[in-house]
């Protein structure tokens, strides 16, 4: 289980970082920073994208850096559901597949829960 865990956990910040780097900080895929643009506004969408980047990023470090897991976990799927919410109904157009991201944030949200709450190893209980 262990390996399964720590596949899955390097998986799910390798999706931070790819959207993050790639998708945002870098622009090759412009459309993140229309969607920013759209939702909190045009004037500042560029340096908001990029501050978006790099907390994903940050992400992605946090999961590799196995401190409190737990709440990166409940993090993450607060930070997914959110955001995919206020895509699904502010910017569908705006969406790689229209309202079926949402199909995808779901699957990647049960992967997160899975992957801390029944993949992660137990802990030792030191307490006597």
């Amino acid at each position: 289980m262990k390996s399964l865990y720590s596949l899955f956990s390097y998986y799910i910040a390798t999706v931070w970082v790819i959207n993050g780097l790639f998708c945002k900080i870098l622009n090759f895929v412009p459309r993140h920073e229309e969607i920013v643009s759209r939702i909190l506004g045009s004037q500042y969408s560029g340096i908001l994208t990029i501050m978006i980047g790099l907390s994903e990023i940050v992400m992605a470090v946090w999961i590799i850096s196995g401190f409190k897991t737990r709440l990166n976990a409940f993090a993450q799927i607060i930070i997914v559901a959110v955001m995919n919410i206020l895509e699904f109904i502010l910017v569908p157009d705006l969406l790689l597949w229209g309202k079926f991201n949402s199909l995808f944030a779901f699957l990647f949200i049960v992967l997160i829960f899975i992957n801390e709450f029944y993949l992660k190893p137990k802990q030792p209980n030191h307490h006597a």
